[in-house]
């Protein structure tokens, strides 16, 4: 059986950094977009980064932003996958991949099942496909998925619905930020139970 791996999205601060390293997510995401709650600075990351175990991927999110700051970022090696969450288009995608061999991660609202076919056509490496509340923990609804390659699922997922989102929809990934969070920050005991929640449907413990 394939594993299914799993994205924390959304750290901002050291404790956020401690969790994650316990429990092993297989990416760490970091909102490098302009204005929203959960944005921080290109230093405040290598700051995080710094401090995040060297097997879990950094994964920059960006909004609509100039490619070639995108770039220059990559070039300084802040993080290591870059994803796209905003109306990026194709020939933005193809931009950013010509100037670095990093991979790219396409978000990609879904409102009806004729989001499918943009899904299936983006030029990125992967897919996320996401309610387009993005952070906002509202889900879409699932039945509407029919993709052929890999896709992150996200959008309103937690430790008490992952599980069904898997065994639904086989994802490659999941995608996770304010499901994990109290009071609008990181909450250390959910993600614990969203990663063990999601290994158990994996065959394997925390």
């Amino acid at each position: 059986m394939n594993r299914t791996k799993i994205k924390i999205c959304g750290l901002r601060f050291p404790e956020d950094i401690a969790c994650v390293n316990e429990v092993r997510p297989d990416c760490a995401g970091f909102i490098l977009a302009e204005g929203r709650s959960r944005t921080i600075s290109p230093s405040r990351m290598r700051e995080l980064t710094d401090q995040l175990d060297p097997g879990i991927l950094r994964v920059g999110v960006f909004v609509n932003q100039d490619p070639e700051w995108i770039l220059s970022l990559a070039r300084e090696k802040l993080f290591d996958l870059i994803q796209l969450h905003g109306q990026e288009t194709e020939a933005e995608i193809l931009r950013i991949r010509a100037g670095t061999d990093q991979k790219i991660v396409k978000a990609i609202r879904v409102d009806s099942e004729a989001d499918m076919g943009r899904a299936e056509r983006s030029l990125s490496d992967l897919v996320l496909l996401d309610s387009g509340a993005g952070g906002s923990g509202e889900s879409f609804e699932w039945g509407m998925i029919r993709l052929k390659r890999p896709f992150f699922l996200a959008g309103g997922l937690n430790p008490g619905n992952v599980s069904r989102a898997i065994q639904t929809v086989r994802p490659f990934g999941v995608d996770v930020s304010s499901g994990v969070e109290s009071g609008g920050r990181k909450d250390p005991e959910k993600i614990r139970a969203f990663v063990r929640a999601v290994r158990q449907n994996n065959g394997i413990g925390l």
